[in-house]
């Protein structure tokens, strides 16, 4: 059974950010939809979560209900984005890992915007 939720967000359309990935993700581990989620900032998207204080704040509210973070290290430092990124709690790491892990697994559901 599917209990862990990946979203992978590339683009950088800054009302579907919010919208739908931040939105979605930050009532699923209230309301029990899921057990883990984890939100994944990758290409363009990664503009964005530098740039823009309202998703920089929604990030940072729903990191309090236990929505995990990342961003991909190799787009974060094409973007300059790097300290920006993890000044909000947001890690800088090699993302495919990740992905590729939950792609392959029984317990994850991977949902991409």
């Amino acid at each position: 059974m599917k209990t862990k939720l990946l979203i992978v967000i590339s683009t950088d359309n800054a009302d579907s950010i919010m919208k739908f990935p931040l939105l979605y993700g930050g009532v699923s581990l209230p309301r029990g939809y899921w057990e883990r989620v984890h939100v994944m900032f990758w290409g363009a998207s990664i503009t964005q979560a530098r740039d823009n204080q309202s998703i920089r704040e929604k990030v940072q509210a729903i990191q309090k209900e236990g929505v995990e973070f990342s961003s991909c290290i190799v787009c974060a430092q094409e973007y300059e984005a790097v300290e920006s990124l993890e000044a909000i709690g947001i890690p800088c790491n090699h993302t495919g890992e990740l992905l590729t892990e939950a792609l392959k697994s029984d317990e994850w559901s991977v949902l991409t915007i």
